[in-house]
């Protein structure tokens, strides 16, 4: 009796644990502006590369390509280095700048070497099973004028609980032909973080 007693006690704290300790989730816009950490984050990507697309395409580089060529320049997002301690979704970054610079409009924005190999392996594919009229031919793809290539580094504060994270991204435009840096440009993003502090 003393056992089956025993048993359904333990039972019963063994669900109440199991119910202390349930999760909740609510879902919320993803426009929606959440920092639970202070470290860099999704919103922190999106305003960065808007940032950085707005200063690109409001200089004069975009005009001088337009009067020498009579073309938009079409550029390509290369490496954008991660040299903070954090983890950070830097292809995140990437996806969020190509974004920015198609629907300003004022660009063309050409595939990555990744995406490139999975396009040529289509595009073989369809030499041999694409009807003549369909298959699209090889030597017609639109080489890049411009690489962006850039950065982002980080200083921390911290004392007493309390924390200053800073974040810069520099990124630079470089003629793809000569080398000659067309734009430079950088976006900053500070952040103080307060940790509550356990006083008994």
């Amino acid at each position: 009796m003393k056992l089956a007693a025993l048993g359904r006690f333990v039972v019963i704290v063994a669900l109440a644990a199991v119910a202390g300790c349930s999760t909740t989730v609510t879902r919320v816009p993803t426009e929606e502006q959440i920092d639970l950490s202070g470290r860099w984050n999704d919103t922190d990507s999106q305003q960065a590369a808007q940032a950085l697309v707005d200063q690109s395409t409001a200089t004069p580089w975009i005009e001088n390509h337009l009067a020498t060529t009579g073309k938009k320049p079409a550029i390509i997002i290369g490496t954008i280095r991660n040299k903070t301690p954090e983890h950070i979704a830097v292809k995140t970054l990437v996806a969020d700048l190509e974004r920015s610079f198609i629907n300003s409009g004022r660009v063309t924005v050409v595939a990555s070497a990744e995406e490139r190999d999975e396009i040529r392996g289509e595009r073989e594919d369809q030499q041999r099973f694409a009807t003549e009229d369909s298959a699209k031919a090889w030597g017609r793809e639109r080489g890049a004028d411009f690489m962006l290539i850039g950065e982002i580094n980080s200083q921390f504060d911290a004392e007493d609980g309390k924390e200053v994270k800073f974040y810069q991204v520099d990124c630079y435009l470089v003629d793809l032909e000569s080398n000659v840096k067309v734009w430079t440009g950088y976006t900053k993003i500070k952040k103080f973080v307060g940790r509550s502090t356990y006083r008994p």
